[in-house]
């Protein structure tokens, strides 16, 4: 059953790489574009900064997720290199816990505000939900939240993962 759990974990862990570089390629794509237009065509269009601002959604949280689960997210290590081990341990389950809080959070009040702002639209978006631009930070909540449940229950992700393709192996 851990194997199976890690193999599905696997495929989510790629689908939020894949779909936050994707964000980004297309943000980097209409930035220049929006500027292009404003400044050499002059005529500016009104969507490149908003669908931006909507891709920097995705980007952060759905890839924040993806993060989480190699272990390449933001930390500071210095205090746990100054304690002992068993110490050490503690601190890192404490983390872990108030990261469960976190992603609890996320999903219960991110799902709120999706609901709350559903029937509203965005002005250069006309025919596109608010709420839907917000899901990314319950769904962020909910992916993360497995991928701790992973990492508590079955350890780190297996050296076989996409995480550690580019990495030499060391035994």
């Amino acid at each position: 059953m851990k194997v199976r759990y890690q193999e599905i974990m696997e495929r989510i862990y790629l689908a939020c790489i894949v779909l936050s570089a994707a964000a980004v390629v297309v943000m980097t794509a209409i930035i220049p574009y929006g500027v292009v237009m404003r400044y050499v065509v002059h005529s500016p269009q009104s969507w490149p900064e908003p669908l931006a601002v909507l891709l920097m959604i995705v980007f952060t949280f759905i890839g924040g997720a993806g993060v989480y689960r190699a272990q390449v997210h933001i930390r500071i290590n210095a205090l746990l290199d100054f304690v002992k081990p068993e110490v050490r341990r503690k601190m890192l389950l404490v983390a872990d816990a108030l990261m469960v809080l976190a992603c609890l959070f996320m999903v219960g009040y991110g799902a709120i505000l999706v609901q709350t702002t559903w029937f509203q639209t965005i002005a250069e978006f006309p025919g596109l939900s608010v709420g839907l631009t917000y899901l990314p930070i319950p769904v962020s909540g909910f992916v993360t939240l497995l991928f701790v449940i992973e990492y508590l229950w079955i350890g780190p992700p297996p050296k076989t993962s996409i995480i550690y393709q580019d990495q030499p192996q060391t035994e």
